[in-house]
């Protein structure tokens, strides 16, 4: 979670250049190529249903980057990752099952409820906030609930190796509109390393952590503790980007670290099978 809003104000500089498609295929494809040596996915003896798994996670990993940096084209990077955290808020509200954690989601949606923008805009004096890129934020707020459930079940199967065949299976769906967008541009030397920074901080080193965090946590407390986010979102925009908070909003980031903690505190313990990872 501290590396991906890095890496997006790292992607902010590329998406004038390339576009939302090019920056997200420079990302992917990257990413695939550092996730192929440090995993070796091709020693996985996959069953019919693990691939089925990492097919999916893949094609919601791939329109999920696609949509979220089609949306920070428009909208600040604080607001469309809280927007996009709709995702994962709803794969924790689906699997709670204790009145303690339906507080701990309460701080989480009233937190968001202040950075969604109601007419507040980060870094900008009170204003709309545009549509478009609010609906790109909502797509990859979909994308990404089903980037967490399919990754749980691919983990499971075969461990972290179906990080790297999610990449590749992302990859391929997003290169042939990266290719359409921005066509001889995404081969331009001087975007290699912006676009070497976004695949390490944005993918491989988060996608490959997440994926040891998926098989290990009960969906719920993963789906809550990522509430983390449009909180760290919100700083690292403040830090790189010069986006700056009212006093609502950090509120709201208190708020949202408050359910987050609450949630890893009260957490059962439970049995998680481990996959075997070599």
């Amino acid at each position: 979670m501290i590396c991906i809003p890095i890496g997006a104000t790292i992607a902010k500089g590329l998406l004038p250049v390339v576009g939302a498609a090019g920056a997200t295929a420079l990302r992917m494809g990257f990413a695939s190529l550092m996730l192929l040596i440090f995993w070796r996915p091709w020693r996985m003896r996959p069953s019919a249903a693990a691939m089925r798994a990492i097919a999916v996670y893949g094609v919601a990993m791939g329109c999920m980057n696609l949509f979220f940096y089609a949306a920070l084209r428009t909208i600040p990077l604080g607001i469309a990752v809280a927007v996009e955290f709709t995702g994962p808020l709803a794969v924790a509200m689906l699997a709670s099952s204790r009145a303690i954690d339906y507080l701990w989601i309460a701080l989480a949606v009233l937190g968001l409820a202040v950075l969604l923008p109601f007419g507040a805009a980060l870094g900008s004096a009170l204003g709309a906030v545009d549509a478009v890129g609010l609906a790109y934020a909502l797509g990859a707020g979909f994308c990404w609930a089903i980037y967490i459930l399919f990754g749980k079940r691919a983990g499971a199967h075969v461990g972290g190796q179906s990080t790297a065949v999610g990449v590749i299976v992302g990859t391929l769906v997003i290169l042939p509109f990266g290719i359409a967008e921005a066509g001889s541009r995404l081969l331009s030397p001087s975007l290699m390393p912006a676009a070497l920074g976004v695949a390490l901080l944005s993918s491989a080193l988060p996608y490959s952590l997440e994926m040891f965090a998926l098989t290990r946590l009960p969906t719920r407390t993963f789906g809550v503790l990522m509430s983390l986010e449009p909180a760290l979102a919100a700083l690292v925009g403040f830090g790189f980007l010069g986006e700056r908070l009212t006093g609502w909003q950090w509120a709201a980031i208190l708020s949202i670290m408050l359910a987050s903690g609450g949630s890893a505190a009260t957490s059962p313990a439970q049995s998680i099978a481990q996959p075997q990872i070599d």
